[in-house]
């Protein structure tokens, strides 16, 4: 038990760090994340689903029973990764890469969150890895 507690803490101090080093950043790159984060989470939420967040890569990867993507902070914008976003339908064209497995979406500001439908993908995206 406070191993877990000790690896749960630790977990949290990088989360932390990595958001404060994007905020020093770019604090409208540290909005984008904090907005994606809280539409991974709504979304999670409304699939009655708990995610977990580690800090990997230089990002933060979201994980339900499996890894299903994570979100990335880069000079001039934010992508949300998708493991296997390959596999989504893309109603609204916003998926971007050629990979076999992994596609992305570039947000820019805050507000494409909503015009990308991001939502939407974090859902197709829950169901892939709640499997």
């Amino acid at each position: 038990m406070e191993n877990t507690i000790t690896q749960e803490a630790m977990m949290n101090e990088q989360l932390e760090k990595l958001l404060e080093y994007i905020g020093f950043m770019s604090p409208s790159l540290l909005e984008i994340v904090q907005g994606v984060r809280q539409t991974v989470k709504a979304t999670a939420a409304l699939s009655s689903l708990d995610i977990t967040e580690t800090v990997k890569y230089g990002g933060i990867l979201f994980s339900t029973k499996s890894a299903f993507g994570g979100v990335f902070a880069y000079k001039q914008h934010v992508s949300l990764e998708f493991s296997l976003g390959a596999n989504f339908s893309d109603p609204h064209k916003v998926l971007e890469g050629s990979g076999k497995f992994r596609r992305h979406i570039k947000l820019t500001s805050i507000d494409e969150i909503a015009a990308k439908h991001v939502a939407e993908y974090i859902t197709q995206a829950l169901h892939q890895a709640d499997k």
